[in-house]
């Protein structure tokens, strides 16, 4: 393939979700596969609706999950202005060429005006349709009023880079406004001039857009421009499938992924295979393997549904792919504040029993706490075990102080602490859901923790005795 030119160009009115980041991030990956150019423009032409601070909500989102884009509104690659409010002069231009080539009118009708013909027309029972309400001799424009394309109605056929072959009939095509009276475009004029001016080569979009696409066409002939390869993405669906995702699913800003510690390639990962696969049965990509097998041809005509469970799963498989000094780097700012008063030697040892089991960082500290911190005695944790609450508590008391002096006697290594423990199997004859549950509950005061020989290796001689000898104490 020649290098392709996409673009990712959102309205900045609100936070930036997993469904606007897999539209980015595909058009990210065909650039990137092609040796291409990646280009963010901001459309910010409807100036209620902006929310103040969304503009810097999504380049924060973008780089911060590695979607790292070559031109945009703080990098310009000769193309821009990429903000949409900035470009106004070139929409004029641009929509004098329709009203001098006939294509484009003045619209003369007040909004009540326009109100009663669709009520005429809903009484009669038919469509509504603008273009039967043309004026006969329209004022000249000046940029004061509301400018309309004037439709050009006839079937339409394309080929959608997704959905394969399209088509729309006449009805599908009416006047609409291309130019508000406030002088600003509306989204169905100026992505077109801007998308023709950058050079686009692909226009990858949400399939709300679908329905716009013979309008879109309809003006790209007008203005004598090429249409760039157009692709459409199915939604991103609730967790029931039945559903556009949105907020009420648990759709998060992404940046609360990033904030709780998921990986920014597991991110990737995840969203990448929302409705698209290579035709393997691989789940787990690095971002150059997605770069390298992305094609459009196999994003799926369905919507994909949202599972937060696979996300956690993928980017605890993502963790695990980590090398530990890669983790410990990574996970920095997640360690409990009982943390700082030990050395990086220490948490690297720490590290290396959860990472297993990490699903994102944000766990770090409910999992580690126990190796910083001494908590008090809990008996509930005997009470509450299955087979532990079947045994007498001053028998607990005497099974307790037998591996206390066997444990005293080690060095505390961790093939000696093996050794050790599993004798004290033989010399006590119980059970390891018995005696190990009893010394894990006793050194840790927590209802799960990493292997019982690692976690005492770990935690040290001195502590593991002094916390031994609380738990005997309180038994």
């Amino acid at each position: 393939m020649k290098a392709a030119r996409t673009r990712f160009a959102p309205s900045p009115t609100g936070l930036l979700h997993v469904g606007g980041v897999r539209t980015a991030l595909f058009a990210w990956l065909l650039a990137r596969q092609t040796k291409g150019s990646f280009v963010l423009r901001l459309e910010d032409t409807d100036q209620v609706r902006e929310v103040v601070g969304s503009d810097q909500h999504i380049m924060d989102s973008l780089r911060s999950l590695g979607i790292d884009y070559d031109e945009g509104p703080d990098k310009d690659g000769g193309y821009g202005p990429y903000r949409q409010s900035q470009r106004l002069d070139t929409y004029k231009e641009w929509a004098q060429k329709l009203v001098e080539s006939g294509r484009a009118y003045a619209d003369p009708y007040t909004q009540d005006e326009v109100q009663a013909f669709r009520d005429q027309a809903k009484a009669e029972k038919r469509p509504f349709l603008f273009r039967n309400h043309r004026p006969s001799n329209p004022a000249a424009w000046d940029g004061s009023q509301s400018l309309r394309f004037k439709s050009n109605p006839q079937p339409q056929k394309w080929v959608d880079a997704v959905m394969g072959e399209l088509n729309a009939g006449p009805e599908s095509l009416d006047d609409f406004v291309i130019m508000k009276s406030d002088g600003f475009p509306t989204y169905n004029f100026a992505h077109i001039i801007d998308d023709h001016l950058m050079q686009i080569t692909h226009v990858i979009r949400s399939q709300e857009f679908l329905a716009s696409v013979p309008k879109f066409l309809d003006l790209y002939n007008a203005l004598g421009i090429e249409r760039p390869i157009l692709a459409t993405m199915p939604f991103v669906m609730g967790p029931d499938g039945k559903k556009k995702l949105s907020k009420r699913d648990g759709a998060k800003d992404v940046l609360d992924y990033i904030r709780e510690g998921y990986l920014p390639e597991a991110l990737l990962n995840f969203i990448a295979t929302l409705g698209w696969n290579d035709g393997t049965e691989q789940e787990i990509f690095s971002v150059q393997e997605l770069i390298d097998k992305f094609s459009l041809d196999r994003v799926q005509h369905s919507g994909a549904r949202f599972d937060e469970q696979r996300l956690l799963w993928m980017n605890g498989a993502h963790i695990r792919n980590l090398s530990l000094d890669e983790l410990y780097e990574q996970s920095q700012n997640f360690w409990p504040a009982e943390a700082a008063d030990y050395d990086g030697a220490y948490k690297r040892q720490v590290l290396s029993l959860i990472h297993e089991r990490l699903k994102f960082f944000a766990e770090i500290p409910e999992l580690t706490n126990l190796f910083f911190t001494d908590l008090p005695v809990n008996l509930e944790l005997i009470s509450g075990h299955k087979q532990l609450r079947k045994i007498e508590l001053k028998d607990l008391k005497t099974l307790l102080e037998q591996a206390r002096e066997v444990l005293e006697q080690s060095d505390f290594s961790l093939d000696d602490l093996t050794a050790r423990l599993n004798n004290l199997l033989v010399t006590t004859g119980q059970k390891p859901a018995v005696l190990f549950s009893l010394i894990r509950i006793a050194t840790t005061q927590a209802p799960a923790s990493p292997g019982l020989a690692d976690t005492l290796h770990v935690l040290g001689k001195d502590r593991s005795l002094s916390r031994i000898d609380q738990t005997i104490a309180s038994l």
